[in-house]
């Protein structure tokens, strides 16, 4: 049998150091919110891949469609010999996508592959260079994704120049004292000082930052964000990546604000842990780049297409936006009361199953603590529970179960995350005296 410590080593001789890992722990076998090591040990799974399995770990639709396809064809490569499952998905999708307007689908690999291929459509569709991204957001690590992303540590430092003509602004963030007219104020000032309306091509943002710590755009702020772009022809983008199907109790962020983007970046739990992402957004839009000018070698691949069909089908049949916002509420209340027994939760931040508390010493917004949310991270893992952290200063929980958790098992987690807080916050105070 494997042992965790014996596979860490050969990962650490084998595999750079620049892909990191939360937790020394390598899984085995997983089944829809369980987790086990190859040591044999269970774990709750409260990080799901990073928002990948919103229908839990193989669910047996999934897992079904997957198998079928097998039997049949894994690779063909749309632009050489195209299937029907790639349609049907995208028509799937062009209905799903919010807003009245047509629209077109175009299926790549990785999250940072569509925000690479939005980018160049807004670009060849309006004719303009520039872009505006958002302090602390998130969009990928491609080169280009990381001109965009609003973070240097890690993600920037000694990889750039970075791509040209990309600007950021603060994003509203209540908790910090950024206000949504900061944010547009800012984007004026930009307009004023450095850039002409009239050379942006797009304007990226996530509807709830992932990486960058869980702080959710209000509705009007996005509205306003909508009326600003269709005042100087530049196209909204939302990077729906970590948020999309159904983990904010919509299939879609953005729909609760009512908003429909240009644009739409998609990844993560489109295809129940199959590598898949897509571009959604207005045909006429989508259509300007010349044939040749899009595509990829695996995008959009027979398998991941037929799991994609099947999420869809899931999300329908068991109503996982509904039961989102149900269980989002019940996480979300619960961590309140932890909030007031714990004073290092400086606030609770949730929209659906979309939930996160930030960590902060003296229950003070400007003195974050990266050292205890790490500590809570370890301590999970060590009572069996996979945790993920992030944020722009690194002190944020942020709890992403798959929708299909059974309700005895998220208590479980809770009360894991409890004992790990207790835990956590009793080694800071022994550090510090």
């Amino acid at each position: 049998m494997s042992r965790n410590a014996d596979l860490h080593k050969r990962r650490m001789a084998a595999i750079p150091r620049g892909v990191g890992n939360s937790l020394a722990v390598y899984a085995e076998r997983a089944q829809n919110a369980e987790l086990w090591d190859v040591e044999g040990r269970r774990y709750v799974d409260f990080a799901s891949g990073i928002a990948v399995v919103n229908t839990g770990h193989l669910h047996p639709e999934v897992k079904a469609a997957m198998a079928s396809q097998l039997e049949k064809i894994t690779h063909g490569c749309f632009q050489v010999t195209p299937y029907e499952s790639y349609i049907a998905l995208a028509e799937a999708l062009n209905r799903l996508a919010p807003g009245p307007t047509p629209k077109k689908t175009i299926f790549l690999s990785t999250g940072a592959e569509a925000v690479e291929n939005a980018i160049k459509i807004a670009r060849y569709a309006t004719k303009r260079s520039a872009v505006i991204a958002f302090s602390g957001g998130f969009h990928g690590r491609t080169l280009g994704c990381i001109a965009l992303t609003g973070k240097v540590q890690p993600y920037k430092a000694g990889f750039g120049p970075m791509l040209p003509e990309v600007f950021h602004v603060p994003y509203p963030m209540a908790y910090h004292g950024v206000k949504p007219e900061d944010s547009l104020a800012a984007i004026d000032n930009l307009f004023k000082a450095d850039v002409d309306p009239a050379r942006v091509a797009a304007i990226i943002i996530e509807p709830v930052q992932g990486e960058g710590g869980f702080y959710v755009a209000p509705p009007e702020f996005l509205r306003s964000l909508r009326a600003l772009c269709d005042k100087h022809g530049i196209l909204l983008i939302a990077d729906e990546i970590q948020t999309g199907f159904s983990r904010t109790g919509k299939l879609f962020a953005v729909e609760h604000a009512g908003v429909e983007p240009d644009l739409m970046t998609v990844a993560k739990s489109i295809a129940g842990g199959v590598p898949l992402s897509a571009v959604i957004g207005k045909a006429e839009i989508m259509d300007a780049p010349v044939v040749g000018g899009l595509g990829g070698t695996f995008a959009g691949s027979p398998l991941a297409c037929a799991a994609g069909l099947a999420v869809l089908d899931v999300i329908e049949k068991e109503q996982l936006n509904q039961r989102a916002e149900r269980l989002g509420a019940k996480l979300s209340a619960r961590l309140k009361q932890l909030q007031s027994k714990f004073p290092c939760i400086g606030e609770v931040r949730a929209l659906g199953m979309m939930v996160a508390i930030e960590l902060v010493k003296n229950r003070r917004a400007d003195q974050p603590d990266a050292e205890l949310t790490r500590a809570v991270v370890q301590a999970a893992g060590r009572r069996g529970l996979i945790l993920l952290s992030c944020g722009i200063y690194s002190n944020v929980i942020r709890i992403l179960a798959p929708l299909t958790i059974p309700e005895a098992q998220l208590e479980e987690g809770m009360g894991l995350l409890e004992e790990s807080l207790t835990e956590a916050s009793a080694g800071a105070t022994t550090a510090v005296a």
